[in-house]
């Protein structure tokens, strides 16, 4: 028999889910890191347009074998500087990644936009600062960087994703703080860079190099995988997805997945997979239901042969469940 968990109860259940959420799963922050494996994921740089390159993490969740390369990461070669994207999730995978450009170009790094402050695009800003980047990301940003969450989290990485991340691994502020649309022009090359928070996260950007059509998305597009859920306001994000359609971009690099030039369809799978974790726990949370009940009864054929559907999917479901009931209240 199911029993139904008092409100007050749940929401301490949803802190804890949302604290292993960081953890990517709660069994593995409890297990001790596996032994780094001998070869490195490969890093290569893909070329998006004539100025636009971007590199591609692993689906799969973070790990010392992985080195923590599962998001993804662009740049944009203009006559003087690289304007990055996104910093991946450890500082040696940074340091790979100024390798990758230098294959490219010889302009200096100038900038780093950071699309949002989670530790698989943020750990690798300290050695792009070192390199003499200034860093841009939006101001909402600030509360997660100084709140107990991000030193847990960093702390539980140092354990999780030795040696890539340790002791010498901090997290790093933005030199420009961002509170509305902001154009950066390096070289005679425009960039666009647009709040779309709280969506993902609060402090959400996206980045559009309107000369060549390619939209940097951020964690609001995850392509051929289950999305991360975790604190999201999955209410916003499915608008903020409907308004990236507007940017008629022919090429997007998501933050997690293979490079898109299918961007209707693309984002289209995000946000139906958002749509229906609001429609089944909506329900269930409206009329009271236990949420075991909910999830064992929905229906989630379309999207239950996606990678890292059994990891992530059980997790993101509670989320929502909760947030609604909090939309509900």
């Amino acid at each position: 028999m199911t029993v139904a968990v008092p409100r007050t109860r749940r929401w301490r259940g949803w802190l804890a889910a949302v604290a292993c959420a960081w953890g990517a799963t709660l069994a593995h922050a409890q297990t001790p890191a596996p032994a780094p494996a001998p070869s490195e994921p490969a890093m290569v740089a893909r070329q998006l347009s004539a100025s636009a390159w971007a590199v591609e993490g692993l689906s799969a969740l973070g790990s010392a074998t992985n080195r923590n390369f599962i998001s993804n990461a662009g740049f944009v070669v203009t006559p003087d500087g690289v304007i990055v994207i996104d910093a991946l999730g450890s500082p040696a995978l940074a340091l790979r990644l100024l390798a990758e450009i230098r294959k490219h170009t010889g302009k200096p790094v100038t900038h780093v936009i950071v699309t949002h402050y989670h530790a698989d695009h943020i750990y690798g800003l300290q050695a792009l600062k070192a390199a003499g980047a200034k860093i841009i990301a939006h101001q909402a940003a600030r509360e997660y960087l100084n709140s107990d969450t991000a030193r847990l989290r960093l702390e539980a990485s140092r354990t999780e994703l030795a040696p890539w991340i340790d002791k010498d691994t901090r997290l790093v502020p933005a030199d420009e703080w961002l509170d509305g649309e902001r154009e950066l022009v390096i070289g005679g090359v425009t960039l666009r860079i647009k709040p779309v928070g709280p969506s993902h996260t609060p402090e959400d950007l996206v980045v559009y190099l309107p000369q060549e059509k390619v939209l940097f998305a951020g964690d609001l597009v995850f392509r051929n995988r289950i999305p991360f859920v975790g604190q999201a306001d999955s209410r916003q994000w499915i608008k903020a997805l409907d308004a990236l359609l507007s940017f008629d971009a022919s090429v997007i690099l998501p933050g997690h997945g293979p490079v898109s030039t299918d961007a209707r369809k693309d984002m289209e799978l995000t946000r139906d997979y958002l749509v229906h974790l609001r429609g089944m726990m909506g329900k269930a949370a409206k009329n009271l239901e236990p949420f075991d009940d909910a999830y064992k009864a929905a229906d989630w054929s379309r999207f239950e042969q996606l990678p890292l559907f059994r990891v992530a999917n059980r997790m993101n479901a509670y989320n929502t469940y909760l947030l609604m009931e909090r939309e509900g209240d």
